[in-house]
């Protein structure tokens, strides 16, 4: 038996996959709902309630005690830990961990005795984690962009973006100057994962690294003058970066209460949404991915490091080698959920019946769905627009009305910004919490005029975690693992007749986003 476990450290949850990569079957799962489960860190939706909308932090303190608390589930359920041969995860991508001289002895000694997060408290020289949800950077990416110019997105892959590591840092640096001398090693979200698995201040790879404005794709380094523009000294407090198939170490003792074993191995973990590309089996080029999470992504492999020249649109490292192109749109099923529950609604409703009862097109009425800051089309100032009749115009629409606005709306701007990548995709991949509502599935297929597939395991990017260690500590092809895990489970094929529907609504949507 070949078995391997994925982790995927989301916004809202932990969640875990066993896979027997040489049976290639799914073996058990697990999940833990931080706002469910960990109420005592008051973060309902993996977010601390701030009076500043702009400013998303998280307790990396809860994502530990999820981790203790999946093991504990998996070990009730008799999962087969004891057989498990190598571990990979993510981690929401651009979150930064900091963390001081103590950290490394800490992770040496941690006890089975005690909580991990009892132990690793100590060591935070910041008690908070800036997430990708943060849009307070303004002014720093604009401080860092003047020093550096156009480089900075020619050689990362990205502009400077208020949710990535590398502003975020230099925020704290500015406003908080004893925490920055206090911290020893910045961590992303995936790395203070890893590092706490194997023991050992963990590498960053290329796939996460790269959502950092720091990370030198042309040379796969971190680039010394974009880190010291970000703030003074931060290239010694930077880990190692390496590609996704590093062996990070073995798995600590701590972890054998669990019921591992003493030689399971660690890779080093990425990214979610490389995770994702992973999992989807998407990781040549040819098919996009359409992910749907607390933000929605767009993203597929490519051979280049092809940048968006309205700066939207983003190079991420491709775990397989390579680079992969990614949109994202912080209102993805936050917003979904929203106006469901002003609706009165359930998911059922949602997904099928509000799309029976109206028209692809919605007959021309369209939203703005920014109920939080927006990345793409950069919005700081949220605020909720409809557009198309004078009744839909000053809000009198019926449910079925507004669910069809937010999600069309949605996708229109999903094919708008994704068009730089200059791809006409003949599949996309749909994973994520809403892939198998088969209105946002339809609706996907009809905008994009292209077959939409489900997989047949919708959390992809731990299938992902669990595929890169399949490979990575295992040595099976990705091709093997690709062909059974992320093989397509259903197909939806767009309609013809809504081509004209959709291209005059595309048209439409673009003339109103850029008079907004």
């Amino acid at each position: 038996m070949s078995y391997y476990l994925g982790f995927d450290s989301s916004t809202q949850s932990l969640k875990t996959i066993i896979i027997d990569a040489e049976a290639r079957q799914i073996i058990c799962n697990e999940t833990v709902n931080f706002g469910k489960e960990l109420p005592e860190y008051g973060c309902p939706d993996g977010v601390l309630q701030n009076e500043n909308p702009l400013v998303k932090h998280s307790n990396p303190l809860m994502w530990l005690d999820a981790l203790d608390l999946v093991l504990e589930k998996l070990k009730a359920g008799n999962a087969p830990l004891e057989k498990i041969q190598g571990i990979c995860g993510c981690g929401q991508q651009h979150g930064s961990v900091y963390l001081n001289d103590s950290f490394s002895a800490t992770l040496k000694d941690l006890d089975p005795g005690k909580k991990l997060s009892e132990q690793i408290a100590p060591a935070l020289s910041c008690k908070t984690s800036p997430i990708w949800m943060d849009s307070s950077t303004s002014e720093e990416c604009r401080e860092i962009t003047k020093k550096i110019g156009h480089r900075l997105q020619e050689d990362t892959g990205s502009p400077a973006i208020e949710r990535f590591t590398g502003p975020q840092i230099r925020k704290i640096w500015k406003t908080a100057p004893g925490i920055y001398q206090n911290t020893s090693n910045i961590a992303l979200v995936s790395s203070f994962m890893c590092s706490i698995l194997c023991g050992k201040v963990a590498p960053i790879d290329y796939g996460d690294g790269s959502g950092m404005n720091l990370l030198n794709l042309k040379t796969l380094q971190w680039d010394e003058e974009m880190a010291e523009a970000t703030a003074h000294g931060l290239l010694n407090k930077l880990p190692e970066v390496v590609p996704s198939n590093f062996i990070a170490g073995f798995l600590h003792p701590y972890f054998q209460k669990y019921g591992f074993s003493e030689d399971v191995q660690v890779a080093v973990w990425t990214g979610d949404n490389p995770a994702s590309l992973m999992g989807t089996g998407a990781w040549m080029p040819g098919t996009a991915v359409i992910s749907l999470g607390t933000s929605d992504t767009f993203f597929a492999a490519a051979e280049k490091p092809l940048t968006d020249p309205h700066g939207y649109g983003h190079v991420f490292g491709n775990p397989s080698g390579g680079f992969m192109n990614l949109i994202c749109f912080k209102n993805g099923s936050l917003a979904r959920k929203k106006i469901k529950d002003d609706c009165g609604v359930d998911w059922d409703y949602f997904g099928k019946d509000a799309f029976e009862e109206t028209p692809p097109g919605n007959n021309g009425n369209f939203m703005f769905p920014y109920f939080v800051p927006e990345i793409t089309p950069l919005v700081i100032n949220p605020a909720v627009k409809y557009f198309g009749s004078e009744d839909f115009r000053s809000g009198k629409f019926s449910p079925p009305e507004i669910i069809r606005a937010v999600v069309e709306s949605q996708f229109l701007s999903m094919k708008l910004h994704s068009k730089f990548i200059g791809i006409d995709f003949d599949t996309v991949r749909i994973t994520g919490g809403g892939s198998n509502n088969p209105g946002i599935c339809q609706t996907t297929a009809n905008i994009f005029q292209t077959n939409v597939e489900n997989i047949s395991v919708p959390d992809s990017a731990a299938l992902g975690g669990a595929l890169i260690a399949a490979n990575a500590i295992g040595k099976i092809p990705l091709e093997n693992l690709s062909s059974k895990f992320s093989k397509a489970e259903k197909i939806i094929t767009p309609d013809e007749k809504t081509v004209e529907v959709y291209e005059d609504m595309l048209e439409k949507y673009a003339s109103a986003e850029n008079s907004k």
